[in-house]
């Protein structure tokens, strides 16, 4: 059972960067078939996909976030990371890691973390 814990540091000021850590455990996140996923759902909007990362290192990211986000993985820690730059109070959102299992090409399934509160205020 693959599971996934992200950490954050819950209140971050405007126009700081956001880092936020997603451990990994019961799978490795150097398997192929796997995509590593940051989302995030802003209080009462919809579920947001940020990016993801394969595990040969490329990287996709949603356009509207502007290149403000950076992913990238620890091999070694099972571990991948967000950073976000820029941060503005519209950031304000629970924060999601994510893996989509892909089968010849079709997800065929994903594991959630629980999630973590991320509150841009001064």
């Amino acid at each position: 059972q693959v599971q996934l814990q992200e950490s954050g540091p819950g209140l971050v000021k405007p126009s700081q960067t956001l880092s936020l850590t997603c451990i990994v455990s019961g799978a490795t996140i150097r398997t192929s078939a796997y995509y590593w996923t940051w989302i995030r759902q802003p209080p009462g909007k919809a579920l947001e996909w940020m990016g993801a990362i394969h595990y040969s290192g490329n990287t996709y990211y949603s356009p509207s976030l502007n290149g403000r986000t950076s992913i990238s993985r620890d091999n070694a820690k099972n571990t991948v990371y967000l950073q976000m730059n820029s941060l503005q109070p519209e950031d304000t959102a629970v924060y999601y890691c994510k893996v989509v299992v892909v089968r010849l090409g079709r997800p065929t399934r994903d594991y959630w973390g629980q999630g973590t509160q991320v509150t841009v205020s001064s």
